[in-house]
């Protein structure tokens, strides 16, 4: 009895953790944290910022979790891409604005993910901190990324095969971040062959590791559907707002790489 008290003690203590790994979560129903016109002014400012900017396409990213329970290194939960695009709405009036072209976990089943457009407002519904990433790839980039989303070859590159820290170099599972690292290289490469992309990834693209416990992960493999080490071989890498950022100024494809806050600073990364 004395044995079993114990074990069960540490399985408390190992779930009082799991939260802290859950760091690239892209869920599309989380409740808000804010006042809604402050969400609805924010979204509204995001969208007039990156129209200043002339961009037609462009990545964004939010920050869903506190800063404190992001492993190092690691500064936004969720990316997407964000097209310039005619929206129609309820009344059936047409206006203009940004769609963002999502992969979301699928409600009720966190380990698989589905594809869902949605808009500024919805995106950053149920953010922690009204704090955008703001990345804007040279025009080329963004013409190609427009070609492959509107062709609809987008929903070749998706797998649904959800994992919060997806390894970029390999299609065993992917997360929002990795689907939009694979966008970005069909986009820049001509290709939607999957084991190319992989390839051209791991020649060029500098992934995040994920500095965390390894204990906290081993456990979260174990109880959590949408965390798993299986495609990783040592080291734990994944793709992040940050590092495709990087990667893309690195290669001089990016115009724009910043964080735009709620109080209108803008700060490069």
């Amino acid at each position: 009895m004395k044995s079993r008290t114990y074990y069960l003690l540490i399985m408390i203590s190992t779930f009082s953790f799991l939260p802290n790994i859950v760091f690239a979560g892209s869920q599309s129903d989380a409740p808000s944290q804010h006042e809604p016109k402050k969400i609805i002014k924010f979204a509204k400012d995001v969208e007039k910022y990156a129209a200043s900017k002339g961009a037609r396409a462009f990545i964004i990213a939010r920050v869903g979790r506190p800063e404190k329970d992001l492993p190092e290194g690691i500064k936004f939960t969720h990316t997407a891409v964000a097209l310039y695009s005619n929206i129609t709405l309820d009344n059936g009036e047409v206006v203009q604005g940004y769609a963002i072209h999502n992969l979301y976990q699928i409600n009720g089943k966190p380990n698989q993910s589905e594809l869902i457009v949605d808009y500024p407002v919805d995106f950053f519904w149920g953010v922690h901190e009204l704090t955008a990433g703001i990345l804007i790839p040279r025009k080329e980039v963004q013409e190609k990324l427009i070609e492959l989303i509107a062709s609809g070859n987008d929903k070749a590159l998706h797998n649904q095969h959800y994992s919060v820290i997806a390894n970029p170099f390999n299609s065993t599972f992917q997360n929002c971040t990795e689907y939009t690292l694979d966008l970005l290289n069909s986009a820049i490469y001509g290709t939607r062959d999957v084991a190319q992309l992989k390839v051209n990834a791991k020649a060029h693209f500098h992934a995040q590791q994920v500095k965390t416990n390894p204990f906290k992960l081993f456990f979260g493999s174990l109880f959590m559907d949408d965390v798993t080490t299986k495609d990783h071989d040592g080291k734990v890498f994944t793709a992040t707002f940050t590092t495709i950022g990087n990667y893309l100024r690195r290669n001089e494809l990016a115009s724009e790489f910043i964080t735009f806050t709620a109080s209108g600073d803008i700060n490069s990364l």
